[in-house]
């Protein structure tokens, strides 16, 4: 009864979100009040083997099959839907002509998939859809994306309900894991669950950016779970809703009723679907995880290290930033891999914020440009990252004054300015400008923030540039925003980007697939004084912890030195200012683990009372990271491992106390455990676990 009532009490609450301004304060509240309504964070996971980890052919024949029925279908309802002239697709097959294209060879579109292409052909229309399907059986994962084409010399009827995603997965009784997104908060990327309610749970970004949840889903069902992951760096919308056999999905850009001009085209969100069996959400998170890895992220992605040498803040110039390289101790510099260059370093007036949109070094400080700095950089064989905003343009910059040459390049709504990346031409035009910046300037790794919410100046782009088309403005917008950054990777060598929309903003499937968020929360931002929020360090963990479940790299700045704070930064991707030798190459080995297997042993989130542990690795080695904070009265955790082989033994020991060494089997170690007696408070822990 009580369930009943809850459950009822969050779609009302939902439904208010709805209904707020997208990116208010208001609606962060209601939607945190949403989730946390029917959720609990205080979650525990069964133990798992290595073995039963890995991807089965049964997984990999239900997700094949699955796909066939559903995406690759040519006469039964498709997994996706969309409404043409007043008719929808699912209820109207025989208005269209639809084919099926021969499937690829593995990797030929994308890195370890199968591609298909599924043709539709509107019958009374010059309307054509596209489907780009691509299934990945080794990893028991299908996504798609469908483009819809107006090839008629006219305009198109309306185009509405454009669900990327349109159907039911058969997993029975759902249980639902989900994250929030980025606020920013101390709690960014706590994981919840949850039921799959009867009543429909709407999740939705907020102003066009990813600020009450991530737009991934894991859907553990009785009859076999799913990881649904969402690609649309826009206002993306997903519904789901419990049915009688499975859960009922829906995935698309939130608002969206256009038609099409000739030989206009537009996009649906990506969807993703990863299949496991065996009643564990451990094995769909980390199924995700080793796809992502293995096909998803760029080559350039990697483990890394950076050295801030010129936050916001900076006004050091080309002498000073070259001299504060070559001070570094050589010991220290082997284990930098980057340096990294904030906002500021262009002309501005009284802050780093009114000079976007000049992305021309300051002549005052750098009269030969960045080039001197960036050859320094690259002669010592290190990575130069710079911080760039190329969307945020303020009056009377570069591209302001270029802008106004054009009558729907620059889209206004107060101090802040949209550069209109909707607009094929300006989109090209930003494309190359930045190329050249970044080559020019010796950057190897390009940072690229976002940080205001964009809906509203896509409303208004529709309303004044698109004939009140609405959403197409924001459809051609993210459309454009992929093709730009492929542009960049295309134009720049080795080029690795760093996704920053206000920390975090920006995290799916489609960003992964192209950047890595080296700065995953606003919330750790210092201040011009140096000094952080006081619980920054126990911040970092429980983000960790929660968005580790999504995505394999993420990272962050770390400011103090100290042991506690060092082993709370341990990343695929830590920053520092003025590192030490024994901060940076101390943990390495660890960092590179947190690309393999994710195994969350105790989500403690923000309670200081509580302990927060994780394991990162295969099952033959890796580490664990028990963080004991300040209020916790116990000097004892018991260390249970998961993924591990039960009939291999294994070494266990802590890298403080490297002489103890544990000796058991990996069925002893996931059931039993070991008690680690951890007197001191607080206290970071790593303990290292190998095949014997």
């Amino acid at each position: 009864m009580l369930k009943g009532i809850l459950a009822f009490a969050q779609a009302f609450l939902f439904l208010v979100s709805s209904f707020s301004v997208l990116d208010s304060s208001f609606k962060y509240k209601v939607d945190m009040k949403a989730a946390d309504l029917t959720s609990e964070t205080d979650i525990t996971f069964d133990s798992i083997s290595a073995d039963d980890v890995e991807v089965s052919e049964e997984e990999k024949q239900l997700c094949r099959q699955w796909y066939e029925e559903n995406v690759l279908t040519t006469s039964g309802v498709p997994a996706y839907d969309f409404t043409v002239g007043g008719k929808k697709l699912s209820k109207n097959l025989s208005d269209w002509e639809i084919t099926l294209g021969e499937e690829s060879e593995v990797g030929a579109v994308y890195k370890g998939g199968k591609t298909t292409i599924v043709n539709l052909k509107h019958k009374k229309s010059g309307i054509t859809a596209t489907v780009e399907a691509t299934i990945y059986e080794d990893f028991a994962t299908c996504e798609w994306t469908v483009f819809i084409k107006n090839e008629d010399s006219k305009k198109s009827p309306v185009i509405k309900n454009f669900n990327g995603g349109d159907f039911t997965l058969k997993t029975g009784k759902t249980d639902l894991y989900f994250s929030r997104g980025s606020r920013p908060a101390n709690n960014d990327f706590e994981l919840l669950k949850t039921d799959v309610n009867a009543i429909p749970m709407r999740f939705n970004a907020n102003g066009g950016r990813s600020g009450s949840f991530l737009p991934f889903f894991n859907l553990d069902g009785d009859d076999f779970g799913t990881i649904l992951s969402v690609g649309w760096t826009g206002q993306w919308l997903t519904t789901l809703k419990q049915t009688k056999n499975g859960v009922k999905i829906n995935a698309k850009q939130e608002n969206f009723k256009a038609y099409l001009d000739p030989n206009e085209e537009v996009r649906s969100p990506l969807v993703c679907l990863t299949f496991y069996k065996g009643g564990n959400p451990l094995k769909g998170f980390n199924t995700l995880r080793k796809w992502e890895t293995d096909c998803v992220t760029t080559e350039s992605a990697d483990a890394l290290n950076g050295y801030v040498i010129a936050n916001e803040f900076s006004t050091l110039n080309t002498e000073q930033l070259i001299a504060e390289i070559e001070k570094i101790n050589p010991k220290v510099l082997e284990d930098v891999d980057y340096f990294w260059m904030d906002a500021g370093w262009y002309k501005y007036d009284e802050s780093w914020a009114d000079g976007v949109g000049n992305w021309i070094p300051d002549a005052n400080r750098f009269p030969n440009g960045l080039k001197p700095v960036g050859d320094k950089i690259n002669s010592i064989g290190k990575r130069f990252l710079l911080w760039y905003e190329p969307e945020r343009v303020r009056e009377d910059t570069f591209l302001y004054n270029e802008a106004m040459k054009h009558d729907t390049w620059i889209v206004k709504d107060g101090g802040n300015l949209l550069w209109n990346l909707g607009d094929d031409d300006a989109c090209e035009y930003l494309s190359k400008y930045i190329s050249k910046s970044l080559v020019d300037n010796g950057v190897t790794i390009y940072r690229q923030d976002f940080n205001f919410t964009p809906s509203t100046y896509w409303e208004k782009a529709d309303k004044n540039f698109y004939n009140k088309r609405k959403g197409i403005c924001e459809n051609h917008y993210v459309t454009n925003l992929y093709k730009y950054l492929d542009c960049l990777i295309d134009s720049v060598d080795g080029l690795m980007i760093d996704n920053c929309a206000s920390g975090g903003k920006r995290i799916d499937i489609e960003m992964t697939r192209r950047s890595v968020p080296l700065w995953r929360s606003d919330y750790n931002c210092g201040n011009a004084d140096g000094s952080v929020k006081p619980d920054v360090l126990e911040a970092t963990q429980a983000m960790t912890s929660g968005l580790s479940c999504w995505i394999p790299y993420s990272g962050t700045n770390r400011y103090f030195h100290s042991e506690y704070a060092a082993r709370s930064a341990i990343l695929t991707n830590q920053s520092v200012y003025e590192p030490s030798v024994e901060e940076f190459a101390k943990y390495d080995d660890v960092s590179r683990y947190m690309t393999d297997k994710y195994y969350p042993l105790a989500l403690g989130g923000m309670d200081m009372s509580k302990f927060v542990a994780m394991q990162f690795g295969s099952g033959d080695e890796g580490a664990a990271v028990i963080y004991k904070r300040e209020n916790v009265e116990s000097n004892t955790f018991t260390i249970k491992l998961n993924g591990l082989y039960e009939d291999k033994t294994y070494e266990v020991y802590d890298i403080d106390a490297p002489e103890k060494i544990y000796t058991l089997t990996g069925a002893e170690l996931m059931s039993d455990g070991i008690a680690l007696s951890i007197t001191e408070t607080p206290k970071a822990v790593v303990a290292k676990y190998k095949v014997k």
